[in-house]
């Protein structure tokens, strides 16, 4: 049964702009996206800008299939959390700081634990991480 909302972390978002990146997870998170709604933190939409445009600057994408993209994501499903700069500077540093990950993917372990949803990844890290902390994996055991 697919839940209502989840977070979605950016691997799995970046796997359905790249080819190399593409998996049957991330198709099948996609798909879950007819039903449901995807949550993501403050940080995805300039995280997604960031791996685009650097995608864009060594040739691996080209402008059009970057504003593409966009449209895409943009037709989906998602909302972006917003968090105070008080709980990014401090709890979500301490999370990465704990469990070894970087703060971009603790923030979406952090809104995962808060938010009580499951969460969708491809990142081994940030499954282990989940996984230590009690939060379920979309689609995973």
């Amino acid at each position: 049964m697919t839940p209502a909302r989840f977070v979605v972390d950016n691997s799995v978002v970046m796997a359905w702009c790249f080819e190399d990146e593409a998996s049957k997870y991330a198709d099948a998170v996609l798909e879950c996206l007819e039903e449901s709604e995807a949550v993501v933190p403050a940080i995805w939409p300039l995280e997604v800008g960031n791996v685009l445009l650097a995608a864009e600057r060594k040739g691996r994408l080209g402008k059009a299939d970057v504003v593409r993209f966009l449209e895409l994501v943009r037709g989906l499903p998602l909302s972006v959390e917003q968090e105070s700069p008080e709980r990014m500077l401090t709890d979500i540093i301490t999370l990465a700081r704990e469990l070894g990950l970087s703060t971009y993917d603790a923030s979406y372990l952090d809104l995962a634990m808060r938010s009580g949803l499951p969460i969708a990844t491809q990142d081994k890290s940030l499954m282990k991480a989940a996984r230590k902390c009690g939060v379920a994996l979309l689609g995973k055991k």
